[in-house]
């Protein structure tokens, strides 16, 4: 992926036909890669914390649900704007505020008690009903840290709609969003150790300040196609091949407004919009709640579930990029790329289905569903890789920021769903002592949803169509 690997880029390069016109747009693509590695470190230090912080401040299941979901609703609504915001300041602009913004929001997880203090009194005063203190201040801290990390995605996919032709677009979002992976595999081997020398604290600040180390990276060698100079002719005239999308390059500043109300007018949007709702609720929950999961069916500790974590998460990686490459198949075949995206996505959401057997299994021993669930996280990768690049697929350069954003937001709210049932059911049945009925019925939803988005997403889209009236 980076420059330093020049036969892993001359595969790739080779492989999508466009061998001799340079590599530079997989150097940016290994700087998104490590940004959504960083974003991922940030957002799971709570998650492995959060058997330790339950003991600390004396926590049920549905207040670790309302932090979770209070990141989750505030990513949401930041989704929403993140987009608009990247779409107007530009890539490079809008991508340095969002990771200056999350490694704040990252950091200040450390004094999460003295805000949540402080936040108490003010409620009070108002005289809404008390909320544990504990709880306040990793609310406040979650949702900081979810307004910064809003804007990764938005602005990745635009810089990837901005770097690569069409037919590429898919493999570089998979390597990219693998960085999801990375993140998710390197954290519980981390953070937990973090923990045991330092503090609880020291995990978050400690984690919170490598964003900043990226930023000098990306002042450094990101602009826009027309305007890098370590771009060649031939490799920016490779990227904007694309014989079916005629746009007329922009400044940044310049490129005309698309507003909400016209976008929501398509049912590209909503397809988009749907099959994120119905699925980013799973990865949420594998992402939130399986160290939850661990302690409460297998009694396990933080340190212990570093390596099933690494394993489970180091599978996802192959679903990243696999998926990101599936597409290709078909549309050397002769598919659209849409059309050849829809029909990798339909075979991916069956994939999940094995997640059914976690539960039964589960009296084998812990690595049966740890394995099951990977391969369900690794078909969630595959999936998401796809139906990102759907965008970039079907709508002009200039919206792609914005509808990623609309369909971010719902997705947003599909986990803040999740999260909020899978809190209440676990409660309920931990209290009937029978934890892990609670978890069969949110491992149920998580195999089935990608069928039923993907469904929907066709029934909305049935067929390519590219839109050229924005």
């Amino acid at each position: 992926m980076s420059t330093k690997l020049p036969g892993f880029q001359q595969s790739l390069t080779n492989t999508a036909g466009s061998k001799g016109v340079g590599n530079y747009r997989w150097y940016i693509c290994a700087l998104l890669f490590f940004a959504t590695t960083v974003n991922y470190l940030d957002r799971q230090v709570l998650s492995l914390l959060k058997p330790s912080l339950e003991e600390t401040f004396n926590w049920k299941d549905s207040d670790y649900a309302n932090i979770a979901a209070a990141f989750q609703f505030t990513y949401a609504i930041g989704l929403l704007f993140a987009g608009r915001i990247i779409d107007k300041l530009g890539t490079k602009k809008g991508y340095a505020w969002a990771i200056i913004i999350w490694s704040i929001g990252a950091i200040i997880h450390a004094w999460a008690i003295p805000v949540g203090e402080g936040m108490a009194s003010i409620l009070g005063w108002v005289g809404i009903a008390a909320i544990p203190v504990s709880v306040l201040g990793f609310v406040f801290a979650r949702a900081f840290l979810a307004i910064g990390e809003a804007g990764n995605f938005p602005a990745a996919i635009k810089a990837t709609a901005e770097y690569f032709p069409k037919k590429e677009r898919s493999l570089a979002v998979g390597i990219f969003n693998s960085g999801t992976t990375i993140g998710a595999i390197l954290a519980p081997l981390t953070v937990p150790w973090i923990a045991e020398q330092w503090g609880w604290q020291a995990a978050f600040v400690i984690i919170g300040l490598i964003g900043f180390l990226w930023l000098i990276f990306w002042f450094l060698h990101y602009d826009k196609p027309e305007k890098q100079k370590r771009l060649s002719a031939a490799e920016l005239a490779y990227i904007n091949s694309d014989a079916d999308e005629k746009e007329i390059t922009e400044e940044v500043g310049q490129e005309k407004k698309v507003p909400w109300t016209k976008l929501l007018g398509y049912k590209q949007t909503w397809a988009f919009a749907i099959g994120k709702f119905m699925t980013d609720g799973v990865w949420w929950f594998f992402l939130f709640w399986l160290p939850a999961y661990l302690k409460d069916q297998y009694h396990m500790k933080p340190t212990d579930m570093a390596i099933p974590l690494a394993v489970l998460y180091s599978m996802t990686m192959v679903g990243s990029i696999g998926g990101g490459w599936f597409p290709a198949y078909f549309i050397k075949k002769g598919y659209t790329a849409y059309d050849g995206r829809m029909k990798a996505m339909l075979i991916i959401a069956f994939i999940p289905l094995v997640v059914l057997a976690a539960q039964p299994l589960g009296g084998i021993s812990f690595w049966a569903p740890v394995l099951l669930i990977g391969i369900g996280a690794s078909a969630h990768q595959a999936w998401s890789a796809n139906i990102f690049t759907t965008v970039s697929d079907m709508f002009p350069k200039k919206a792609v920021g914005s509808v990623v954003g609309i369909g971010g937001m719902a997705g947003g709210l599909g986990g803040v769903l999740i999260t909020k049932t899978g809190g209440a059911l676990f409660d309920h049945y931990k209290e009937m002592g029978h934890i892990e009925t609670g978890y069969t019925i949110m491992f149920t939803f998580c195999a089935i949803a990608y069928l039923i988005a993907w469904s929907i997403m066709k029934s909305l889209v049935p067929k390519y169509k590219l839109i050229t009236d924005l």
